[in-house]
Parts: structure tokens; C-alpha cells; sequence
């Protein structure tokens, strides 16, 4: 098979690399000055899981932003200091003394003077109290009135002569490791989910109930279900939009509701946007514009809705005589998941695999400051004589060697054989399906004329004899999509750059490929049906796929879209049912079962969770479909073309299309 002869060597190939180098404790563990990893089990420092600054003020420097490492000394520490103490009176009480020299380089002698200690770097001249986050010591800052505090302390004094304001502390905190904020956020996220995890099931349990149930009337009651379906969406966008006004004129006079969310800026706590006007307003109008569309599309297409009606209720039977089709999607996401892991593993690996760099830091003016040094020489070199207090500290991880300066091309080639991998599984799936729903379309007799287990049978063949169109398909795709995520990079690096053409350069081939895609992703779909009826490769599939397409272009822009609109309407209905049920019970407003909602932090962490899955697994189900009503679609433009009813050759298509179309088969015969 062409994707084991190809495929496969690159995988392995980029697996024995990254993980050769790689080393993912870097990720999970702080790491010292020494570049060592605090609270690595079996290491020395795995009773050390903490880092600790020894002047944390440094940490405000712009060094941090750009390196993301404070230009100070860090050690590994078994606690956080829990009191304020200067070096000076450490060294004049015993009890003080060990206290302080937990928080200092290993094998320093505290009977020396403090001018020397300072000197050689050994201590930090302070020690503040300090709170364990994120794994780090930083300053158990408190803030009343708008005045910050340390231990209740505004200010206080450091080195004797030195004030330090709480103030600066603070500053420095918050750059002394720059994701603070984003940890707090998914802290806090991660606590939500905690409470909530099993009425989140519960939410996707009843949505995969909906959707199975949504599939089960569609199979019987197609016609009047669709109708039913385009009045419910109809109806519950325009409950949403009555909700949001009301929710606007509530907060109409209330202090500080006419606030912008360009005022707000970026806030963590993201109620504080569901308590000002123009939040509601915004998804009103939004509301309102889906609803006008989807109700002009509607006006505008009640003439196709017959014989799109009439390919869903086909569509409906073929699954209903191929039920095993609905849980392939299972087979789908478990193969996904396993590319998505290898390529989440492998990238994480890359991104590891790096060597700790040092660098010079000076707080006066050096000619050597950040300039690479080595920490085992460091004392020795003409550095130390020429830059007084000068010290090699840990900086990044990075390299110079080859691999170092190419690793970026392994993580973009490692991302286009995630890219080629998914697309060869969703291959896999669209040509199962179409193979399994094509069986049926050219029956005779339905369902007398059916292989038996055409789901297995479609995947079997598949395996076995298309693999390498489905590769080929698969690669051209992942080449476009790697290529848009290139441009999308240069157009990062090139943010701050002032030319003009260039800019609009890089737009035009963002917006070309982005359309290929599109394209691509047609083609392919309907290159894989013409490979599962015919079995031709994929280049032959794909002309006569395309040119089937082009013969019949008007069928295929509103009729095809028609069904595609109406499914999406099933999946946007099964998502507002689910999501409506999920926003009552979280906010606690239905009184049944008010006691039983859990308390959050942000309730719309549960609410966004169910939607989402809500969508994903009426997606998964509705996806069946979909390739369900393509397949019938291809098949009946094939039937049209090839058949005109004579006894030689009749249609295939059902007496319903037949009538629709004005068509029938000589001597009244039709396709059961």
C-alpha cells in the first residue's frame, strides 16, 4: 500500500528524533540558574519543588519580556520564606541564621560577613513573605483600598539604606513569570470543570440522545420533520433575540451598564461583560442577522425544497437499511484522536528538546551583558574583573548547533503530517460511507439486492485497494493547508514591518490559498464517491467527478446546498435545544433543580463545553448524512446521464425523484 511505503518512514523517521532530543520536564518543572529542574522525582532537588527569586525587583527588567527568564538568581527551595528578614540580622541570631540560609546557594558559610556573601552572590539581602504559585515564591501581596501591602506592610526597608515600595513588588510579580494571569484564568477554569464534569456528561449524553432520536424521526417522518425543523430554528433564534433585549433593557439606568467592552479592555472575570449594555446589544443584532438570513434563504429556495426533501427522505431510508453507518463516525473520532496525540507528543518533544543557554547578567553597564557564557569557567574568565558583580545565569533553552537552527522545519514538518494523516483518515471515512450508500442507490431491488454488511464490506475494499488515491488526495491537501499555515507565520514575523505591497502581497496569497482549500476539500469529497462506485484512481475520479459537477452546475448550486442548509438547520436546532437547557440549569433558573447546579466561577465554562460537544456530536451524526445525500446526489446525476428509462435501461432513482422530475422507467416499473 502506497501510504505504508511512503507514510510510514516519515513518521518513524521524525519520532526517533523528537524523542531522542526532546525532554518534556521542561515543560512540566521550573528550572534554576543552574538550568537544573526543581521537584523532578529521583533527582536531588525532588524535595525542592519550589523556585525562588533572590531579588525578585529584577524581574520587572524588559529582559523577562523577551526571554522570558528574570535576570536574577534562582535556586530550588522546599518552602516559601513566611517573614520578612534582611541578611544582616539573619546573621546575628542563630535560629535566624538557619532559617535564612535554606534560601541560599548550597554550601555557603553563613559565618562569613554580609558585604562578602552579597558580594560573591551567595544570599539574596532580603527575604519577603511569599505565597507558593505556579510553583514559584512571590510576594503574599494584598490590596485594600487600592493600596498595596506585604505582610502589612506598604514599604520597607532593604540593604539598610534601600526602600522598597509593595508597589514594585507587584510589578515585578507579574512579569516574573508572564503567563500569572493565564494560569489564574485556567486555574480557575480547571476548578469549574471540577464541579461541573458530571452534568457536562450528563449535557452531552441528552445531546447524543437528541441527535439519535432527531435521525430516528428523519428516517420515518422526513418531510414533516424538516418542516418541523426549519420552524424550530426559526423559533428559537427568535427566543434568543427576544432574550438578549430583555436582558438590554434590564440593565438600562443601572450604574456603569453603558460602559464599552472597548473600555473594559481584557478582563479575566468575563461576567463583567454580561453586566454592561452593549454586550447584549451586540448579540442582538447578531441574532437578528442570522434570523433575516435564514429566513430570506428560505423564501428564496421554496422551490427547490421539494426534491431536496425528497433526497433527505432517501437519504433517510438508505441509513435506515445501513444503521451501522451512524456509529462509524466512532471508528472516525478514535483514529483522530490517536494522529492528534502523536502529533501534540512529537510536538511537545521538538519544543523540548533544546540545551539550557547562559547568559551574562550585570546590573551596571557591561560589555558583555547577555552575551553566552558557561557557568563552569565563568569565575575565571577576564569577565568577573572586567564587570564587578557580573554572574552566568541560566537564561532559555536553545542551541547553535544544526538541529538547534532548523528545529522550526520539524515542527512545521511534523505539522503537515498531522495535516496529511487527518485528512487520509477523513479520506477513509467518506469513501466507506459512499461506497456503503452507493451499494444501496444501485440496488434494484431495495433492499433484496444490498451486500450484506455494507459498511464492512465498503471498509475492507477501501483498505485494500484505495489506500493510494486516498493518500495522493489526502497529501494535496495537506500541502495547501501547510503552505496557508507558512503565509499565517510570515505574516506574524512580519507584523512590524512598514511595506505597504508586501502586506497586500501576503492578503492576496492568504485569501488564493484559503480558496484552494475550499476547493480542494470539494473536489476530494466527490473524487472519493466517483473512487467508491468505480474504483478508478483518484486523478480519473476527480476529472469525472468534476465535469459530472460542471454538466449539472445548477443542480449542484442550489439543489446539493439546499439539503447541506437544510442538515445544517438539524444541527443548529439539536446545539439551541441542548444550549438553552445547559444556560437555565447552570445559572440556576430553573427552580427544580436550582440546589443541584453547582457554583462557579465562570458558569459559561460548562455552558460552552456542552454546546461545543453538543455540536461535534451532531456534526458526527448529521456528517453521515451529509456524505449520505452527496453520495445519492452523484449517484442520481450518474443515473440520469447514463439510464433513460428504456428496459434496457432503467432508473435507479425512486418513484418519488421520478415524479418529481417528471421521468419514468418503461412499463411503469420502478426501483422499490
Amino acid at each position: 500500500m502506497v501510504i505504508q511505503g511512503n507514510l510510514t518512514p516519515h513518521l518513524k523517521a521524525q519520532f526517533i528524533t523528537a524523542w531522542s532530543q526532546g525532554d518534556p520536564r521542561k515543560v512540566i518543572y521550573p528550572t534554576d540558574s543552574k538550568g537544573q529542574f526543581c521537584g523532578q522525582v529521583g533527582s536531588p532537588l525532588e524535595k525542592k519543588p519550589l523556585l525562588f527569586y533572590f531579588n525578585i525587583l529584577k524581574c520587572a527588567s524588559p529582559l523577562v519580556l523577551l526571554e522570558l527568564q528574570c535576570p536574577t538568581t534562582q535556586i530550588c527551595v522546599e518552602r516559601c520564606p513566611d517573614k520578612f528578614m534582611t541578611l544582616v540580622k539573619a546573621l546575628g541570631n542563630k535560629d535566624d541564621r538557619e532559617y535564612y540560609k535554606q534560601f541560599c546557594k548550597e554550601g555557603v558559610d553563613m559565618t562569613k560577613g554580609a558585604p562578602e556573601i552579597l558580594k560573591n552572590g551567595l544570599c539574596p539581602s532580603l527575604l519577603t513573605p511569599s505565597k507558593n504559585f505556579t510553583r514559584r515564591c512571590l510576594p503574599a501581596l494584598e490590596s485594600s483600598k487600592g493600596v498595596v501591602t506585604v505582610g502589612n506592610k506598604t514599604t520597607f526597608t532593604y540593604d539598610r539604606d534601600q526602600s522598597i515600595n509593595a508597589t514594585d513588588l507587584l510589578e515585578a510579580s507579574k512579569k516574573s513569570n508572564v503567563v500569572v494571569e493565564a494560569r489564574a484564568v485556567a486555574m480557575r477554569i480547571f476548578e469549574d470543570y471540577t464541579q461541573s464534569w458530571h452534568w457536562i456528561l450528563l449535557g452531552l449524553v441528552i445531546a447524543m440522545l437528541v441527535s439519535l432520536i432527531f435521525v430516528l424521526l428523519l428516517r420515518f417522518l422526513a418531510g414533516v420533520m424538516v418542516w418541523v425543523m426549519i420552524f424550530m430554528v426559526v423559533l428559537v433564534i427568535g427566543y434568543g433575540i427576544f432574550h438578549c433585549y430583555m436582558q438590554y433593557a434590564s440593565l438600562k439606568g443601572i450604574a456603569g451598564s453603558d460602559v464599552t467592552i472597548r473600555d473594559l479592555g481584557l478582563l479575566t472575570d468575563f461576567s463583567v461583560y454580561l453586566q454592561i449594555q452593549q454586550t447584549w446589544l451586540a448579540f442582538m443584532i447578531i441574532l437578528c442577522i442570522v434570523e433575516v438570513v435564514i429566513i430570506l434563504l428560505l423564501i428564496f429556495l421554496r422551490k427547490r425544497l421539494r426534491i431536496a426533501i425528497a433526497l433527505i427522505k432517501e437519504a433517510s431510508k438508505a441509513i435506515g437499511h445501513v444503521m451501522s453507518s451512524l456509529f462509524y463516525p466512532l471508528l472516525t473520532f478514535a483514529l483522530l484522536s490517536l494522529v492528534i496525540a502523536y502529533w501534540a507528543i512529537t510536538a511537545v518533544f521538538l519544543s523540548t528538546s533544546n540545551e539550557p543557554v547562559y547568559k551574562v547578567s550585570n546590573t551596571t553597564e557591561c560589555m558583555y551583558s547577555t552575551n553566552t557564557c558557561n557557568p563552569e569557567t565563568f569565575n575565571s574568565s577576564n569577565i568577573t574583573t572586567e564587570c564587578p558583580g557580573a554572574e552566568c545565569l541560566f537564561a532559555f533553552y536553545g542551541g547553535e548547533t544544526l538541529y538547534h537552527k532548523y528545529l522550526i522545519l520539524f515542527q512545521f514538518y511534523n505539522l503537515f503530517l498531522f495535516f496529511w494523516c487527518a485528512n487520509f483518515v477523513t479520506a477513509l471515512g467518506q469513501v466507506t460511507l459512499a461506497g456503503a450508500f452507493a451499494s444501496y442507490y444501485w440496488a434494484f431491488k431495495k433492499p433484496d439486492d444490498i451486500p450484506a454488511f455494507p459498511i464492512f464490506n465498503s471498509l475492507g475494499r477501501a483498505l485494500r485497494y484505495h489506500t493510494g488515491s486516498l493518500a495522493f488526495g489526502s497529501l494535496i491537501l495537506a500541502i495547501v493547508q501547510i503552505i496557508r499555515v507558512i503565509l499565517e507565520y510570515l505574516d506574524q514575523k512580519l507584523k512590524g514591518a512598514q511595506n505597504k505591497c508586501a502586506k497586500f502581497l501576503l492578503s492576496c496569497l492568504k485569501c488564493c490559498f484559503w480558496c484552494l482549500e475550499k476547493f480542494i476539500k470539494f473536489l476530494n469529497r466527490n473524487a472519493y464517491i466517483m473512487v467508491a462506485i468505480y474504483g478508478k484512481n483518484f486523478c480519473t475520479s476527480a476529472k469525472d467527478a468534476f465535469f459530472l459537477l460542471m454538466r449539472n452546475i445548477i443542480r449542484v448550486a442550489v439543489l446539493d446546498k439546499v439539503t447541506d442548509f437544510l442538515l445544517f438547520l438539524g444541527k443548529l436546532l439539536i446545539v439551541g435545544i441542548v444550549g438553552i437547557c445547559s444556560f437555565f440549569f447552570f445559572t440556576g433558573k430553573i427552580k427544580m433543580v436550582e440546589v443541584a447546579a453547582p457554583s462557579l466561577n465562570y458558569y459559561w465554562v460548562p455552558i460552552l463545553t456542552v454546546v461545543i460537544g453538543a455540536y461535534l456530536i451532531a456534526h458526527g451524526f448529521f456528517s453521515v448524512y451529509a456524505m449520505c445525500v452527496d453520495t445519492l446526489f452523484l449517484c442520481f446525476l450518474e443515473d440520469l446521464e447514463r439510464n433513460d428509462g428504456t428496459a434496457d435501461r432503467p432508473y435507479f432513482m425512486p418513484e418519488r425523484l421520478l415524479s418529481i422530475l417528471k421521468k419514468s422507467n418503461e412499463g411503469g416499473k420502478t426501483v422499490d
